[in-house]
């Protein structure tokens, strides 16, 4: 049974196979002589062509220049270190000893967009995509003396869905980020390839970007494309259960789909006032009348909302909805997130990220009525 856990295990870590044109191509963008003082790097290319592991080995590359380095994760449906449904800006300061492995990071800033696909709605895909790098770009490199000090480069890690409604998407990022460098990752299967060239500029555009075009390390990858979609849903359901695993402290025993699933139905609770929250539905209207109906027993995101005119809510993590008593004016919420953070959520947003469906299979587990046990929240 595969673990829970997610964390790199160096000790275990098996060799990767890094292309020498992927070393050149990394070594060019950390060298950055030729462009402004922090690159900016998109990664695109087709599915599995090996984007997220050249973002992994470019992040090393450049934590060996940097202290710190940004990540822009635009892939809502295989983030690298948030739970599938994110879109976020997260700041990592430590090389990645297996690249084969992902972890859980806390993301600097983060959006909820409740699906795993940005179809649901491209056009608030692109605003929260917006919205990371304007903040990126004010508080790391605003040419500000202070923002310039604390400063660090980006990679931007993208979708593998570069096809149709996909292209258009990508275009529109291409041109909001004006990245430094662009790293095209190309496979065998050229039809499925993106075009030639810097495909996203017009004519007269004047930006200057450098354009890296690479192969794949893995000509063949689109062989077997069902045990490919039957690998992106495992992925996306041991990811979510490795955030939710980060309830219970690391010496518990909990290594199991099992036992996940009795530690979750007997963990006490945070009882949420229904008075201090609001209940979005992000891609469908529900009733007054059946609004607690259709959040008992989900996932929802955990934000923070603004009083200021068109501001876009902070996601601050991710909660179970475990029960809902309305004589009392409570949700029961189990959620990794510590109490003083979740002191700030005023909203909860649902969206169609769904608990695994193995965790509700454990029978007499994640039922969706309440357990007797419940620890206060603000």
């Amino acid at each position: 049974m595969a673990s829970l856990s997610t964390a790199d295990d160096p000790s275990s870590s098996p060799t990767i196979f890094i292309p020498g044109e992927w070393e050149a191509a990394a070594d060019t963008i950390a060298d950055n002589s030729n462009t402004s003082p922090l690159p900016i790097a998109l990664i695109c290319g087709a599915k599995n062509c090996g984007k997220t592991t050249f973002s992994r080995y470019l992040l090393n590359v450049l934590l060996r220049r940097y202290k710190k380095v940004g990540y822009l994760d635009t892939d809502v449906g295989q983030p690298e270190f948030t739970t599938p449904g994110f879109l976020s800006l997260t700041v990592v300061d430590k090389l990645t000893e297996d690249l084969t492995i992902p972890c859980l990071k806390t993301p600097e800033r983060c959006f909820f967009f409740g699906d795993t696909s940005s179809k649901r709605d491209p056009t608030s895909y692109l605003k929260y995509i917006s919205a990371l790098c304007d903040y990126y770009r004010k508080e790391y490199c605003s040419g500000t003396e202070s923002s310039l000090k604390r400063g660090f480069p980006l990679v931007v890690n993208t979708p593998g869905w570069v096809k149709g409604a996909g292209y258009d998407i990508l275009v529109d990022m291409l041109k909001y980020i004006a990245p430094s460098h662009v790293v095209k990752i190309d496979i065998s299967s050229t039809k499925k390839n993106l075009p030639a060239g810097k495909f996203w500029l017009d004519d007269a555009a004047d930006q200057e970007v450098d354009l890296i075009e690479i192969c794949s390390a893995h000509q063949n990858s689109f062989n077997r494309p069902a045990l490919v979609k039957k690998d992106a849903y495992l992925l996306r359901d041991l990811r979510m259960m490795a955030y939710f695993r980060q309830c219970f402290p690391s010496t518990l025993s909990v290594t199991t789909i099992k036992e996940l699933a009795n530690a979750l139905a007997s963990h006490p609770p945070y009882q949420v006032p229904i008075s201090t929250i609001k209940i979005k539905h992000l891609y469908c209207q529900v009733p007054q009348a059946e609004v607690f109906y259709s959040l008992n027993a989900t996932i929802v995101g955990l934000a923070n909302s603004s009083d200021k005119a068109g501001t876009l809510p902070w996601c601050l993590g991710l909660g179970i909805v475990r029960g809902i008593d309305t004589s009392k004016g409570l949700l029961y919420i189990i959620t990794p997130v510590p109490q003083t953070t979740l002191e700030k959520v005023d909203l909860l947003l649902q969206g169609f990220i769904e608990i695994p469906t193995c965790l509700l299979k454990v029978q007499g587990c994640m039922s969706p009525y309440m357990s007797a046990n419940v620890s206060p929240a603000s």
